[in-house]
């Protein structure tokens, strides 16, 4: 029976109990969660579906060592007692990325850094016979053209490790990253138009809101469309990260022929036959342009083509059909009731966070037109349900990237 290891997807704020949920969807067993990071064992099938299968996780780790530090020396010996050459090749650096502490008595973060730096690297070149690890190094060599000759700063491409560091009431957790780029990087979406919504966000409400296929959806404030091309995706039983490669391919757990059928698992489960009835409009012809062109991009992967980069026309495309509108004349032709779930612009996003009020005001007329759906709307305004004129059923926490959200629910628009 093969080695399970202990693993850890890293996730926005508040987006836990999905990915929780998705793992056990996943036939992942979770072992505890705890603010945007959710633990659980995989062996490396498991780790690569994690990696290509979770929607609203922005990483995966492999957890390498996980021990109480009171002080810096048992931090060393902790780290240096790990067996970081069960998945560091030879020829590969290392980097603690990020140091994150919380009640714990090992507080300075850049001394935690330097400390596990120095562990991890003195046990790897035992092991490898090495006097240093290799590193990034800027040299300098000449660029000829057919004018003169000149020289250029050109760095040498080292894969390196990412490490990061969570000690948490002085247990440490020693994490190597092993999706390289971050998962809400689907491949779809070459451009995103201004301050989009992180693509694992968007999922994460999408699950949230209790959204399923057999529903309308609609997004008045679809922008470049990331709700709405993730609720294709969905719709489709497409996983995630079938356009894209991880950092789990550099390390000595990677197995070609497992991630070969872990992922050819999920390519079967693909269903582009399926009615969707998904549409969305925005008051900006290109951000809906771009709309429609990553949704098309998204089509392209499921059919297991090479993405076409560019703006495609707008219109109906094989997953949505989208319009120039604005929010105020916004309607859906479906004869269901279905699910509103949009991302309104932000005051941080328009620059003035009396114009997002207004719109947030305005928004109440969508129940004239959109009679007896269900509205769940994201944003960075504590007080939307005030503005909008109705308290919401449901509010949680919920963070945007680096933005602090909330995400407001109503059974009833």
């Amino acid at each position: 029976m093969e080695k399970t290891d202990t693993a850890v997807a890293l996730c926005a704020v508040g987006a836990e109990k999905v990915v929780s949920n998705e793992l056990k969807k996943l036939n992942l067993k979770v072992e505890d969660s705890l603010y945007g990071r959710v633990r659980f064992k995989a062996d490396t099938a498991g780790l690569y579906q994690a990696l290509m299968g979770l929607r609203a996780a922005d990483r995966v780790l492999l957890e390498i060592a996980n021990f109480k530090a009171l002080d810096f020396d048992a931090l060393f010996e902790g780290t240096s007692g790990a067996a970081w050459e069960r998945l560091v090749p030879k020829n590969m650096g290392l980097k603690v990325a990020k140091v994150r502490t919380n009640r714990s008595a090992l507080k300075a973060e850049t001394s935690v850094q330097a400390v596990v730096h120095k562990a991890a690297a003195q046990r790897l070149c035992s092991k490898y016979k090495m006097s240093r690890l290799p590193e990034q190094i800027m040299t300098i060599r000449p660029r000829k053209n057919s004018y003169n000759e000149k020289t250029e700063n050109v760095q040498d491409k080292i894969k390196t490790t990412e490490v990061r560091v969570y000690i948490e009431k002085d247990m440490v957790s020693l994490l190597v990253d092993l999706s390289g780029d971050p998962l809400f990087k689907r491949g779809y979406r070459s451009e995103g138009g201004a301050a989009p919504l992180r693509e694992t966000t968007a999922a994460s409400i999408l699950l949230l809101s209790g959204w399923k296929r057999k529903f309308p959806l609609y997004d008045p404030f679809c922008g470049s469309g990331t709700i709405l091309t993730e609720a294709a995706m969905y719709a489709w039983d497409m996983a995630p990260g079938l356009g894209r490669n991880f950092a789990i391919e550099n390390f000595l757990i990677a197995d070609k022929k497992i991630e070969d059928a872990v992922r050819e698992n999920f390519r079967e489960k693909i269903d582009l036959t399926r009615t969707v009835r998904i549409a969305g409009s925005d008051e900006e012809p290109r951000s809906v342009s771009i709309a429609a062109s990553n949704a098309e991009r998204l089509r392209d992967i499921a059919e297991g083509k090479p993405a076409q980069r560019g703006i495609r026309s707008a219109g109906k495309t094989a997953a949505m059909e989208l319009k120039t509108l604005p929010m105020k004349e916004a309607f859906c032709s479906f004869e269901n009731t279905g699910f509103i779930v949009t991302n309104p612009p932000y005051g941080k996003r328009l620059g003035e966070q009396s114009a997002a009020e207004r719109i947030y005001k305005d928004m109440s007329g969508l129940g004239q037109r959109f009679p007896g759906w269900k509205l769940a709307v994201i944003t960075d305004n504590s007080g939307f349900e005030s503005f909008y004129g109705k308290k919401a059923d449901s509010c949680r926490e919920i963070s945007n990237g680096a933005i602090p959200s909330y995400f407001y629910q109503y059974e009833l628009i």
